[in-house]
């Protein structure tokens, strides 16, 4: 075998596949739940006991076949999901012992089917109905399978060279390989969907093109950037989306710092900090509260923790201190907490006189996203920045419907919610051509 370079093995997937002894005895370990909790709490309502029965008999191919009728992005859910908040927290032996790996399992069955290029699926019988989707994303990916299953022509627009979205540029190959979401995305080309790069919605008049041109149009547009923070020596932040996908595509590019800090505290923030640690720096986490009001998940803060990644909260960055064109510290304000904010967190409030440096190469700043911007540019209403649609995830334009994290005014963007909002919007989207057709036919 041969011999991996300890750095790259840093890089590479966090949790191995399991072998088919190792997914034999814990599917056999899976008590086959009538009426299963894991299925209420997983979003896309994935049949789990079922798939799970099937990788106990051996029958791979059809346990990835209930896995991916429920969710078509089953590989990448399998990885990224927050198992132990869904699925794995609604284990029934939780109570008495570790619940079934159920992540682990979906990613043995689908892993199977896709790396030997089985295809499970074919596309319906054409409509002659056409539908456009913007941003090749989780949602975007699961809107276009539905559709073309139903026999819809689907043409999927990406703005960047890989399709995927996030799955491809923001998350990171601990938790997910590029080709992992390369994979997906070559599943809905086999359905016959048209893949095209290099495509980018920008204002109203492309919008009307499309309307011109398609029956229905999809938005899966995602967030924005990394937000400016407004603070002296700005220019000298590491963007943490950047940073992420740097890892992934250019890992080349990445700035050799011995000693990181990111500023920050949710799920990318962990991301970026753990890729950072496991290229080798000491890396600290800064956050201007307490770990009571962290958005990261738990077992995230736990992880970070046992990567040897430090924290420091109440802590507030003020100034980026550099000398000679390179990152030397960053200037950092004590913060104390005061009544709750608009968001009902504890509001914080710098301390007077409290002024300290953190020394450091690097600082990478991951403090979220930006909302939406294209949404007001499209004309259409917007909820706290965020595209507004009903409960079939109809925008208030006919006939643009939306999904994913730009929708997400409410609730945890994740991939399998974006995964939900495909389904939706692909239901709805089917129920608007149906109609029409009728129409047409008398």
């Amino acid at each position: 075998m041969t011999d991996v370079p300890a750095a790259s093995r840093a890089l590479q997937e966090l949790l191995p596949p399991f072998g088919p002894h190792e997914a034999s005895a814990e599917a056999h370990r899976c008590l086959y739940c009538y009426d299963a909790p894991c299925v209420q709490a997983c979003p896309t309502h994935i049949d789990i006991p079922t798939f799970i029965r099937k990788i106990a008999t051996g029958n791979l191919r059809g346990s990835a076949r209930t896995i991916l009728e429920a969710n078509f992005l089953g590989g990448t859910c399998a990885r990224v999901c927050p198992v132990e908040e869904l699925c794995e927290g609604a284990c029934v032996l939780n109570s008495e012992e570790k619940p079934i790996a159920i992540g682990r399992l979906q990613r043995h069955a689908v892993d199977h089917v896709q790396e030997r290029g089985v295809q499970l699926f074919r596309p319906g019988p054409p409509s002659g109905r056409r539908v456009a989707v913007v941003g090749s994303g989780p949602a975007g990916l699961s809107v276009s399978a539905e559709l073309a299953q139903l026999g819809h022509t689907v043409t999927l627009l990406e703005k960047r060279e890989l399709g995927g979205g996030l799955s491809t540029y923001g998350i990171i190959v601990l938790r997910e390989p590029v080709e992992v979401a390369l994979r997906e995305v070559d599943a809905v080309r086999e359905l016959g969907v048209d893949v095209q790069t290099g495509h980018e919605l920008t204002d109203r008049a492309g919008l009307d093109v499309l309307l011109s041109e398609y029956d229905a149009v999809f938005l899966g547009l995602g967030l924005g950037a990394v937000p400016a923070m407004g603070i002296p020596g700005e220019e000298h932040l590491l963007d943490g989306l950047r940073y992420i996908e740097d890892s992934k595509i250019r890992p080349e590019v990445l700035p050799d710092a011995q000693n990181v800090v990111v500023i920050g505290a949710g799920n990318t923030a962990v991301d970026a900090a753990t890729v950072a640690r496991r290229r080798g720096a000491s890396v600290t986490m800064l956050y201007r509260r307490t770990e009571a009001e962290m958005t990261a998940y738990r077992h995230e803060y736990e992880f970070a923790l046992s990567e040897g990644i430090g924290y420091r909260f109440l802590t507030q960055p003020v100034r980026v201190l550099s000398g000679g064109g390179r990152v030397t510290g960053v200037e950092c304000v004590r913060m104390v907490l005061g009544p709750p904010d608009a968001g009902g967190r504890p509001g914080p409030r710098p301390l007077p006189g409290s002024e300290f440096v953190v020394p450091c190469d690097a600082v990478i700043s991951a403090i979220g996203q930006e909302k939406p911007a294209l949404a007001v540019e499209l004309g259409l209403e917007v909820t706290g920045g965020y595209i507004a649609v009903d409960g079939a995830m109809q925008t208030s334009m006919p006939r643009v419907y939306a999904g994913g994290d730009c929708v997400r005014a409410r609730g945890t963007a994740s991939t399998v919610m974006a995964v939900q909002d495909g389904k939706y919007a692909a239901a709805a989207i089917h129920r608007l051509l149906s109609s029409t057709l009728e129409a047409a036919h008398g």
